[in-house]
C-alpha cells in the first residue's frame, strides 16, 4: 500500500516540525469523564478502512500511527482520535485516487515532486540511522574530552556592578547616569573597602546596580563557559579563588568579581554528554563519505564555480551570552 497522504503536508502538519497540539473539540475525554474503554481486540490482518479499491488493515493503520511524532500521537490513542485520523486518511486517499484517475500523477511536475519527497525521506532515514549507530569508543571520547576540557569548567561567583550611563538592563528607581570615570572610581573605592576587610554582601546590597541579585550579595550561582559576556567570563575563569578582582569593564558597567569556587567536571561526569555531542560529528562524517562515493559532478557553466563546501546539516547556533 502506498501512503500518498504523507505528501500532503497542509493536512498532516506532523509530517513537518509540528507546533504544540491542542486536541480539537470532540477528541479526548470531557472534564470529569471516566477513562475511555480500551479498544476492542482486532486481528492485525483485519481490514479496518476501505477507500474505493484500497483496503487498509489494522496493522497497516498502526504503521501509519507509528510515523506520527510521539508528542502528537497521544491525541489518536482513543477511539474518537483514531476515527479522526481514519477520516483524514480516507479523504487523502480518495483525493489521491481521483488525482490518479485524472492522470495528474503522470505530470512531470508531480513526478519530480514525488521523487524529491521520496529522496528527502530516505535521506532523513539514512542520517537518523547514522546517528543511531554512531558509538564513539572510549579512546575517541577521551581524546575529545582532552581537547575540550575548558568547556566543562564551572565557577561559582558573586559580583558587584557599577553602571555606566544608560547601560542595558533594569535600573534602580533613583539610578544616576555616571560617567565612565565616576563609575570606575566608585568601583575602585568599593574594592578598597573589601580588601580592607569590609563585608562583601553588605557592600553589594548597598552599592551594586544589578537589581536582580544585589540583595543576595551579588550571587550569580554556578555557571560554565558561554553564559556570561566575554570580558566578564575571561576574568571569572582566571581569577584567584577568594580574592576580589580589579574592576572589569563590560557594556553594563564595571564589575567587581569574587570567585568562590572553580572546578572541572571529570570524564566520567560528562561521558554521556560527550557521546551525545560526538554522534552528530560521526554522522556528518558518514554523510561526507556518501557524497564522496556518489561521484557528484556539476556543470560549472550552468551552476557557476563551486563555493567553499558547507555541511549539509547546519549546526544549531550557540545561545547568546547572558549577564
Amino acid at each position: 500500500m502506498k501512503y500518498c497522504f504523507l505528501l500532503l503536508t497542509p493536512v498532516f502538519m506532523w509530517a513537518q516540525q509540528p507546533p504544540p497540539v491542542t486536541l480539537p473539540p470532540g477528541l479526548g475525554p470531557a472534564p470529569g469523564a471516566a477513562p475511555a474503554a480500551p479498544a476492542p481486540q482486532v486481528a492485525p490482518d483485519k481490514v479496518v478502512l476501505t477507500v474505493g479499491d484500497m483496503k487498509i488493515t489494522r496493522a497497516q493503520f498502526e504503521e501509519v500511527l507509528a510515523t506520527i511524532p510521539p508528542q502528537q500521537r497521544g491525541q489518536f490513542s482513543t477511539p474518537a482520535g483514531r476515527r479522526k485520523l481514519a477520516e483524514q486518511l480516507a479523504e487523502l486517499d480518495a483525493m489521491a485516487q481521483e488525482a490518479r484517475a485524472r492522470k495528474l500523477d503522470q505530470s512531470p511536475e508531480v513526478k519530480a515532486e514525488v521523487d524529491l519527497r521520496v529522496n528527502q525521506t530516505l535521506a532523513q532515514k539514512l542520517y537518523q540511522n547514522f546517528l543511531d549507530t554512531a558509538k564513539p569508543d572510549d579512546a575517541a571520547l577521551h581524546a575529545y574530552f582532552d581537547a575540550h576540557k575548558s568547556e566543562y569548567e564551572e565557577v561559582k561567583a558573586k559580583h558587584i556592578l557599577i553602571r555606566v550611563g544608560p547601560a542595558p538592563g533594569p535600573a534602580k528607581p533613583d539610578q544616576k547616569n555616571r560617567t565612565d570615570a565616576e563609575a570606575l572610581a566608585m568601583a575602585n573605592d568599593i574594592r578598597a573597602k573589601i580588601v580592607a576587610g569590609g563585608n562583601w554582601d553588605e557592600l553589594a546590597k548597598a552599592y551594586s546596580d544589578d537589581t536582580g541579585n544585589a540583595q543576595s550579595g551579588g550571587e550569580l550561582g554556578t555557571f560554565g563557559h558561554g553564559r556570561m559576556v566575554p570580558q566578564f567570563e575571561k576574568v571569572a575563569f582566571s581569577a584567584e579563588v577568594g580574592k576580589v578582582t580589579e574592576p572589569v569593564k563590560t557594556q553594563f558597567g564595571y564589575h567587581l568579581i569574587l570567585v568562590e569556587e572553580r572546578k572541572s567536571k571529570t570524564f566520567e561526569e560528562v561521558k554521556a554528554q560527550l557521546e551525545q555531542k560526538m554522534r552528530p560529528d560521526m554522522a556528518q562524517k558518514n554523510v561526507a563519505e556518501v557524497r564522496a562515493k556518489a561521484n557528484i559532478v556539476m556543470d560549472d557553466d550552468y551552476f557557476g564555480k563551486a563555493a567553499p563546501p558547507a555541511p549539509m546539516l547546519q549546526p544549531q547556533p550557540p545561545k547568546p551570552p547572558v549577564k
